[in-house]
């Protein structure tokens, strides 16, 4: 397939891979311990003996990509969740028993439930994190026992290459297959009639993958976006906090699902929170353009429309504050980096405040009380994450508890999505379903509800059988009462 053009792939060859993967799920029932970890071996494998091509890959994708980044976001973080889900699958295929309805358990009746595979998981991948966001899920679509079909972006064609052809040498097609190709091809892919289907990216594709998938009732996992806010208390450290939402937005150039994409911050502070990141940003970034550290924005399209959103603020009357601690010239280059621009004064007619912005743009808004910040996240919609930042244990717990977020991180951003042990997902246009660690293994597989009846007759001692009597009356009295 490598050497075709991908964007030939009809939906019937990805069609017949599904039935060919779907065959060799139903012939290897049940799936043991030992092929699942065989399989998250091989995957892990992958990444480490290709470290050095895979991060290439991104940085000519990227037009120039921070290997370091790229080793910590994409490579190290994918390979976590492999041998996190290899450590751990033995325990989490074991069956979970729960308890029978009283009296059953007294004469003998069990219950468990059994986590079964699905069979074949599609997974849509996006491209800011084409490495991380294939492999973390795959781990968990591996571990609970299931063959997987991926489809990368187009938008990263020598890393989409690379993985296809990586994958093909430590997989068999019948176990794991990647299909690459342009939008039609990503069409034709999620119509597919997967067991299950895992779509990343943005919130209006993510729509039409539902639609798609409704048509086979296919079972769906959305991992969106939306405009994650930082709610900034009074009680903030302004430099702990401008040190580490400047590190998460600028991370990736802001080209990050769970990025920061707006602040609420007291009326008082916000002077010294601007300045306060120009430190933080000249700190980590003393230069911008000719830093390898910093990465560039993926395309032309996405470069000129984050320089629309710019324009269209300041033709609106915001204010804009380039942090540029080097005092580059941006307009002389031709690598796509952009530094990091506060928008100060934002209002909600600006696009930079209805659309995610998925770039180093920061729109700061400020509030006279907490409660208005919170009014104004939850009169939009619900976001992938939320991040507080002080020390004010009730005014957190004020936060936290009138907001719905898909996560959250308290002072900091982003890094409840590195944690083994919590769900990744979103809520509502953020997303749906969640994954990664124990609660991946779970989406990916199917909760078998086992009962198993003792030998006496329940039913007849119940007043279950006919013919109904004073037995059957007395059972239904008992149930009747509260």
């Amino acid at each position: 397939m490598s050497d075709a053009d991908p964007q030939i792939v009809s939906q019937e060859t990805m069609r017949a891979a599904l039935e060919k993967q779907r065959t060799a799920f139903t012939a290897e029932l049940p799936v043991s311990a030992e092929i699942r970890k065989d399989r998250l071996t091989r995957a892990g494998k992958l990444l480490v003996e290709n470290v050095d091509a895979l991060c290439d890959a991104m940085s000519e994708d990227f037009g120039h990509r921070s290997r370091e980044q790229s080793m910590m976001t994409d490579l190290t973080s994918a390979l976590g969740e492999i041998k996190y889900a290899r450590k751990h699958v033995d325990n989490w295929i074991k069956p979970e028993k729960r308890k029978t309805r009283f009296p059953l358990g007294l004469f003998g009746a069990k219950a468990r439930i059994e986590y079964q595979p699905k069979g074949v998981i599609g997974i849509i991948a996006p491209w800011n994190f084409p490495v991380q966001l294939t492999f973390s899920p795959l781990a968990d679509v591996l571990a609970a026992g299931n063959r997987a079909m991926i489809k990368m972006s187009e938008y990263t064609p020598v890393t989409s290459a690379l993985v296809e052809r990586l994958i093909a040498e430590a997989f068999a097609p019948e176990e794991v297959i990647v299909f690459n190709g342009g939008p039609e091809v990503g069409q034709a892919f999620s119509a597919l009639p997967f067991d299950h289907l895992l779509f990343t990216g943005a919130t209006a594709v993510g729509s039409h993958i539902l639609h798609a998938a409704a048509d086979n009732l296919t079972p769906v996992t959305l991992e969106l976006g939306g405009k994650s806010p930082v709610i900034v208390g009074e009680s903030a450290d302004i430099e702990r906090t401008t040190s580490r939402v400047a590190m998460g937005k600028m991370m990736n150039a802001g080209q990050i699902c769970l990025a920061p994409d707006y602040m609420m911050v007291p009326q008082d502070k916000e002077a010294a929170l601007v300045e306060g990141f120009h430190a933080a940003v000249a700190e980590q970034y003393p230069s911008l353009d000719a830093n390898d550290d910093y990465t560039s924005i993926v395309n032309d399209r996405h470069y000129e429309r984050l320089q629309g959103l710019l324009a269209d603020a300041r033709d609106k009357g915001a204010e804009l504050v380039e942090i540029n601690p080097g005092n580059e010239d941006f307009s002389a280059s031709n690598k796509r980096k952009m530094p990091l621009t506060i928008v100060r004064n934002p209002t909600d007619d600006m696009k930079v405040m209805q659309e995610e912005i998925f770039g180093p743009v920061l729109p700061i808004k400020t509030y006279k009380s907490v409660d208005e910040a919170i009014d104004y996240v939850n009169a939009h919609d619900r976001p992938l994450g939320l991040y507080y930042f002080g020390s004010d244990g009730a005014e957190e717990t004020r936060v936290l508890s009138r907001t719905i977020s898909g996560g959250a991180t308290v002072n900091d951003v982003i890094f409840h999505i590195a944690m083994e042990e919590l769900p990744f997902g979103g809520v509502g246009p953020s997303g749906m379903g969640a994954y990664t660690g124990h609660e991946g293994f779970k989406t990916f597989s199917h909760a078998k509800s086992v009962y198993s009846q003792p030998k006496i007759d329940v039913a007849k001692l119940a007043g279950f059988k006919p013919p109904y009597g004073k037995t059957t009356r007395k059972t239904i009295q008992r149930e009747l009462k509260l």
